[in-house]
């Protein structure tokens, strides 16, 4: 079992039989008192966000993750279907457990975050950065390159995206999965 010092930013636990991802944790110690871990956290197998105290020492309840890489099929009713690259076995994973599904493509490859002693999917992580290609745009107009003014550009998922003039349909640009926001455009 783990303590209340082995904790860090990332790490999942358990905690009244829910799994939390450790966000943000300290310590408070006044002179009177013994030292107190806090922590907030972060549901992963629901939609709450809490913060917890304990007495520094304590033990905690961490839940081995494993990390795979697979590869996104399709989307339908049940959720989204990926692959593993290397067993070919197939999963199913709700809309709420993949951190940006506005900008899956098919075929591309993400990673999986599985519940070490379930091996249920427990979040499914897209690559900061992605490319992908302009479907439509309204034209820049000649000139309109000295302001940092965006305008709205539709990608290949079907997402909306705000990019700088210059970007024209038909042309691919890499984007931050995290924020959805336009980091440059790739030359072909």
């Amino acid at each position: 079992m783990a303590t209340t010092a082995d904790m860090r930013s990332g790490l999942i636990i358990k905690l009244d039989n829910s799994l939390y991802s450790v966000v943000e944790f300290g310590q408070n110690k006044t002179a009177r008192s013994a030292a107190k871990v806090w922590a907030k956290l972060k549901g992963v197998d629901n939609a709450r966000t809490i913060e917890h105290t304990w007495n520094s020492g304590e033990t905690i309840s961490v839940v081995r993750v494993e990390k795979k890489t697979y590869q996104y099929l399709y989307k339908d009713e049940t959720g989204y279907s990926f692959m593993d690259n290397e067993t070919f076995e197939q999963i199913t994973v709700a809309e709420n457990l993949v951190n940006a599904p506005q900008f899956l493509k098919d075929g591309q490859e993400v990673t999986v975050f599985t519940n070490g002693e379930t091996d249920m999917p427990i979040s499914v992580e897209l690559p900061d950065k992605i490319e992908v290609l302009v479907t439509y745009s309204e034209p820049g107009m000649k000139g309109d390159t000295a302001t940092k003014t965006l305008k709205p550009a539709t990608i290949e998922t079907g997402a909306t995206v705000n990019v700088p003039l210059f970007v024209n349909e038909g042309e691919t640009i890499r984007i931050s999965t995290k924020t959805g926001d336009y980091v440059e455009r790739v030359k072909s």
